[in-house]
């Protein structure tokens, strides 16, 4: 029996669940297992070809351009061995047709400058650097230098790269000829040239300098750094270092090597969304799945399972007049039942045991925080009151009993915590009439309320202990006559109070502490209870914000929401 009594709590829908997890888990792990093998094999060799095409096509347009700079020096060769009017008539007309040539210049085996043929360009008159001579050029045949500034002419210094090549003139002398070629062409096609997001291609040469770099400020500013040293001894075809796929190809006419910089993680993204599709197909297949096998399983064993979910929806929307009736089902489904149906009445026994603790709480804090108020005012005021009449200041004293009735008239406001801005405004005038004439005029106070704030509501005594503190801990320990400035104005969504005080200031760590004090601690207590019975009322968004510097005064902005008498009664 007892035995039987363990095989009957065996849960199906545990069984169940179990079945669709291993098969989701067997369907995931078998497609990310044939993916990613897919995918590490294939990303390279994709990203690989696709720089190969891009650096072939680099390498096919600069080889074209140096086979053309070739020619060029061909033709000049055959006219070198001309008489001199034939010759400066070719390079007349040589000039005018070849536009990206910026001069040709020749040289004895000295060095020393013999012609120099330009479209009209006024050579300098003292060369202090020509950086278009070479002075060892490389064997007898063509050679090309490095790309760099022009140096030969006046106020003209265009990007240009040097070919040089020995011949003879008209009189068998031997004689080296050097073209001036802008490389503004070259440097433009390269710079177009993408692999990817962040690819690019670049030329070296086969000794590893750096001939034409799309980033080469970067390069010469030391902010960016390529492998050149490492590249010139790789072969050519492509190489993979830390991600990053090099393709070289070496151009044949020259020492020149074009070199293409790939990452592969930016040339996988069409295939990496290929997987994702084919993934959440899958994915998709396996839901289905489920779904068909929980219809099934609801349809023959869960149907106690559904009402007894049913019931726990109900209770979630209305859990204070929900009435459980127990479900019976399975073994599970009666445990279940009965728990919750426990718990249901334990709940709500103790939702109404919160409330009420709550309405009961919120009424003793906000009776709490408006009890805390100074009674040595009060005191002090009868203090003040009394002397005046004994001095025969009737007047003055009348004029202060009516400020004090006025002033407790507003506080007790008939029990109401809410009162429009307009009474708050006259509270606060009645209070500073009231310390005027205890301080013997020792400060001066202004007002400027915007007429639009005066019939929307706040928390009656917002500005009084604001003022209070300013008048205590501000103004009473200075020399000079003290002022005290109100503002209130309306913002798009809210009401800004501001009370400014010319006093003795107080440090940061002194603002911050005065909205963190505890109950015990008296110094700020008002300004403190007046933060507290703002964020009660109307959210944490509200309150006070206090800043203040030493020896210059202080300033507190109380922020409230707009509400009105009419959406108070709405709500």
């Amino acid at each position: 029996m007892k035995k039987d009594r363990y095989k009957s709590r065996i849960s199906l829908s545990a069984v169940m669940t179990g079945v669709v997890v291993g098969l989701v888990l067997t369907v995931l792990g078998s497609v990310l297992i044939f993916f990613i093998d897919f995918y590490q094999g294939s990303m390279e060799q994709n990203a690989a070809i696709t720089s190969e095409q891009a650096v072939v096509q680099v390498m096919n347009t600069v080889e074209n351009y140096t086979e053309g700079m070739a020619e060029s020096m061909r033709l000049i060769s055959v006219y070198m061995g001309t008489p001199k009017e034939e010759r400066d008539e070719f390079f007349r007309s040589f000039m005018e047709i070849r536009s990206d040539v910026v001069a040709v210049t020749t040289y004895n085996q000295s060095g020393e400058l013999l012609d120099c043929w330009s479209d009209g360009l006024r050579r300098k008159s003292t060369i202090l650097q020509n950086l278009s001579y070479m002075e060892e050029p490389q064997g007898k045949g063509l050679c090309i230098s490095k790309p760099h500034v022009e140096t030969l002419f006046d106020e003209y210094y265009p990007w240009v790269v040097t070919i040089c090549q020995n011949m003879r003139d008209a009189s068998g002398q031997e004689t080296d000829v050097f073209m001036d070629i802008r490389f503004s062409n070259i440097a433009s096609y390269v710079d177009d040239v993408g692999i990817g997001q962040h690819g690019y291609c670049y030329i070296q040469d086969t000794e590893g300098n750096l001939i034409y770099h799309p980033q080469q400020q970067l390069i010469y500013s030391g902010l960016k750094e390529e492998m050149t040293g490492e590249l010139k001894s790789l072969p050519d075809g492509s190489h993979t270092r830390s991600n990053v796929i090099y393709t070289i190809h070496t151009l044949e006419n020259c020492n020149w090597r074009v070199v293409g910089v790939s990452y592969v993680d930016e040339l996988i993204t069409g295939r990496v969304e290929g997987m994702i599709r084919v993934c959440g197909a899958l994915l998709l297949l396996v839901l289905v799945t489920a779904v068909l096998v929980g219809i099934l399983f609801s349809r023959l064993f869960a149907k106690p399972a559904k009402r007894l979910t049913g019931a726990m929806e109900a209770f979630e929307k209305e859990a204070e007049n929900f009435q459980f009736a127990a479900v019976r089902g399975t073994s599970e489904i009666s445990a279940l039942s009965d728990s919750f149906g426990h718990m249901v009445v334990r709940i709500q026994k103790l939702m109404e045991q919160v409330r009420q603790e709550e309405i009961t709480l919120r009424k003793t804090e906000l009776n709490a925080l408006q009890a805390q108020i100074n009674p040595h005012f009060l005191y002090n005021t009868l203090d003040s009151i009394a002397w005046m009449c004994e001095e025969d200041r009737t007047k003055e004293a009348v004029e202060m009993v009516n400020a004090l009735a006025r002033l407790f008239r507003i506080s007790i406001s008939k029990g109401h915590e809410l009162i429009t801005l307009e009474r708050e405004v006259e509270h606060a005038k009645s209070y500073l009439k009231i310390q005027n004439y205890r301080y013997k005029n020792q400060f001066t106070y202004t007002f400027e309320v915007e007429e639009s704030c005066l019939s929307y509501l706040c928390n009656k005594i917002t500005l009084q202990p604001i003022i209070e503190n300013a008048i205590y801990h501000g103004i009473d320990r200075m020399v000079d006559e003290g002022i005290i400035q109100i503002r209130i104005c309306e913002e798009e969504t809210a009401i800004l109070m501001t009370v400014t005080d010319n006093g003795v200031g107080m440090t940061k760590e002194q603002c911050r502490e005065i909205l963190h004090r505890e109950a015990g601690d008296r110094t700020g207590i008002g300004i403190k209870n007046v933060h507290d019975r703002i964020r009660i009322y109307f959210g944490e968004e509200y309150g006070l914000h206090i800043t203040s510097e030493p020896d210059e005064g202080t300033c507190v902005e109380i922020r409230i929401p707009k509400l009105t008498e009419t959406e108070l009664e709405l709500h």
